[in-house]
């Protein structure tokens, strides 16, 4: 069954991320509220829309079988960071409120300001509204979940997906949510994060190496399907890992 919240403690207090540093002459510039919080299955219909993106910018989209109540069957059945966990990441140009009370005693959300030169214009932005006309538009996700790592003797997290849609990308928003996954293992005393990434997608192996992400050129991934077995030949990916011992945040 769906997880939900229970009866507990006081709840932590919301995150509030500092604003970028900025320069004398941009200070004339504009707000872009940014909140990362869990995903709930109310908001499926927008997991799914990002997925659908997310495959078809990887030039995947005829491998994509998950649907809306596939994913609302699957993704919400154990309690957030034991299983299948989805961070959401929302934008708005007035601030958003600090609480989310649906997820408030897992996760409290995690508030950033950031400061633009110039609006953005999202064509889309009627999809992904999850309170509807004028709340906050949903701008990315990241799908992670629990591994185990023999060496460390410790679990870390695996990011499955991690997606920014085009019109937000190179603001710093996948920097927010990586850093979102990162800091919540290092709260569980996790070891490490790791993810694979296409040999194509060059931005992206930049923008891990320049988080501080190291690179495993000599592994492959191998995949089990149910129609038999498959050792997939990939040069076309490379796997990444985010030792959680203080490294993450200090290349620049």
């Amino acid at each position: 069954m769906a997880w939900a919240a229970v009866d507990g403690p006081q709840p932590p207090v919301p995150v509030v991320e500092p604003n970028m540093d900025l320069k004398e002459e941009q200070l004339s510039t504009i707000p872009l509220y940014a909140r990362i919080r869990l995903a709930t299955k109310s908001d499926v219909p927008f997991i799914h829309k990002l997925i659908h993106q997310l495959a078809v910018f990887e030039k995947l989209g005829h491998l994509v079988q998950a649907t809306e109540a596939s994913l609302s069957s699957t993704l919400f059945n154990s309690p957030p960071f034991q299983s299948f966990t989805v961070f959401l990441l929302e934008v708005s140009p007035t601030p958003l409120p600090l609480h989310h009370p649906p997820t408030l005693s897992f996760f409290p959300p995690i508030h950033k300001t950031f400061n633009l030169t110039h609006p953005i214009d999202d064509p889309d932005a009627g999809d992904f509204l999850p309170e509807g006309p004028p709340g906050p538009v949903v701008a990315g996700f990241v799908l992670f979940f629990p591994n185990y790592s023999t060496f460390l003797a410790k679990p870390g997290f695996y990011v499955e997906d991690l997606y920014v849609r085009e019109v937000y990308r190179k603001k710093g928003f996948g920097k927010l949510l990586m850093k979102a996954v990162a800091t919540q293992a290092v709260r569980l005393g996790y070891g490490r994060v790791e993810w694979c990434v296409l040999d194509w997608n060059v931005n992206a192996i930049r923008f891990y190496e320049m988080i501080g992400a190291d690179v495993l050129p000599d592994w492959r991934i191998c995949r089990l399907t149910v129609l038999g077995f498959s050792c997939e030949k990939t040069s076309s990916y490379r796997e990444f890992t985010i030792e959680t011992d203080g490294r993450f945040w200090q290349k620049k």
